[in-house]
């Protein structure tokens, strides 16, 4: 075992992680369980993935890319999450899309395929596990094997469309309907949704002040419950009327 630098700049992030040469099977296993298609012991990507793919954990808080980055390779989720946002010279946030277990990045496969540097932060949101993947193995598995080449096109496919959803959330609903619509989603994994205001922001591409305001007038309504850090749904109802005008 040994300290590397992950694949992003070491002068801006000087976040080390674990590195280990071979994998170990307890992690061969793993990701074989997560992506279905190296479950076929034939399948020559796979060979090649135990011989060149590595183990890295990723703690929480950590940013992997940041704007204008090299991109040297890309991880493969086995656990955690991973957030991928784009941030405005004013400071704004908005969220394009996170990926987690058996997934990866997709704007860090095309800067990969079509040598761009990374247009966005990537950071991860829970501790993660990865096997990362050097740039030029990936970019060659890409060209030779399909299976590899038909993950990798499925992701984007999926990613596309969630960036086309946010764009469309921009674009045409208004901020009271997207912030009923974002509590509504959290809230039907936990309530109270465990979030600040900023965070909310954050999220939906908008300021502390504009989302502060939305959820005081919904409180005023009483569909919702205001305390520090949390937000409890009241009225299901009466948010999904606002999230469907």
């Amino acid at each position: 075992m040994g300290n590397i630098y992950l694949w992003y700049k070491p002068k801006r992030f000087k976040f080390k992680a674990t590195k280990s040469t071979m994998l170990e099977k307890t992690h061969i296993d793993r990701i074989y369980s997560v992506i279905p298609f190296f479950e076929n012991s034939d399948n020559p990507v796979r060979r090649d993935f135990v011989n060149y793919a590595y183990f890295v954990k990723i703690p929480a808080g950590k940013e992997i890319f940041a704007e204008g980055d090299e991109v040297n390779g890309i991880a493969l989720l086995i656990s955690g999450v991973v957030r991928v946002f784009k941030l405005s010279p004013t400071g704004r946030e908005i969220t394009l899309y996170r990926f987690g277990e058996g997934e990866s990045c997709v704007i860090t496969a095309n800067a990969i395929l079509h040598r761009q540097e990374f247009p966005a932060i990537a950071e991860v949101e829970k501790d993660a596990e990865a096997m990362m993947i050097p740039a030029d193995k990936f970019k060659e598995w890409v060209r030779t094997y399909e299976p590899w080449r038909d993950f990798v096109f499925n992701l984007v496919s999926q990613r596309l469309i969630s960036v086309m959803e946010v764009v469309e959330e921009l674009a045409f609903q208004r901020m009271d309907k997207r912030v009923a619509s974002f509590l509504l989603a959290r809230s039907q994994v936990q309530n109270p949704v465990k979030i600040t205001h900023q965070e909310i922001a954050n999220e939906i591409g908008s300021s502390r002040e504009v989302v502060s305001r939305l959820l005081e007038d919904f409180a005023e309504k009483q569909l919702i419950l205001l305390s520090r850090g949390k937000i409890e749904v009241n009225n299901f109802g009466g948010l999904k009327s606002i999230s469907s005008m």
